[in-house]
């Protein structure tokens, strides 16, 4: 399971004495428990759940880097990086925009998904399956011009 594969790197980095390592695996590990007691009722969270708050994470931390890059603050910006390798390397390699497109049509065959009322349910399988593997943002315009006709 991901989440063990995390906490043993954790272990491991903190063996080792690496404080950036640690610190990014540990804000892994709060963002999971974050999601798993954000509702009502405790969850534990899937490993396709698990990357997707790690996706967000890697989202936030683009943002913050093109911020930094801006305001011309090369250290923070360096920080950002750092996390966002550590981040990448528990997620599975991402599709290439051919790729992603080649998936996306052959699920909207195999759900016989036609109109625009089948986006939500095809934008759910997509996520399902490619999970931490594919941008959704992109996904779901492409999802849009091809159930548009």
């Amino acid at each position: 399971m991901l989440r063990e594969e995390i906490n043993n790197a954790l272990k491991d980095a903190m063996k080792a004495s690496d404080k950036r390592r640690v610190s990014t695996l540990r804000l892994i590990n709060a963002a999971i428990k974050e999601r798993e007691t954000r509702g009502a009722e405790r969850v534990t969270l899937t490993d396709a759940e698990i990357l997707d708050v790690m996706g967000k994470m890697i989202r936030q931390r683009r943002e913050s880097l093109e911020i930094y890059e801006k305001a011309g603050r090369a250290d923070l910006a360096a920080q950002e990086r750092e996390e966002i390798e550590i981040i990448s390397a528990y997620l599975p390699g991402h599709l290439s925009d051919i790729e992603a497109g080649e998936a996306i049509s052959a699920l909207i065959k195999e759900l016989e998904a036609a109109t625009l009322k089948d986006m939500g349910r095809t934008m759910a399988a997509l996520k399902e399956r490619f999970a931490g593997r594919m941008d959704f943002a992109k996904a779901s315009a492409l999802v849009k011009k091809l159930l548009a006709g």
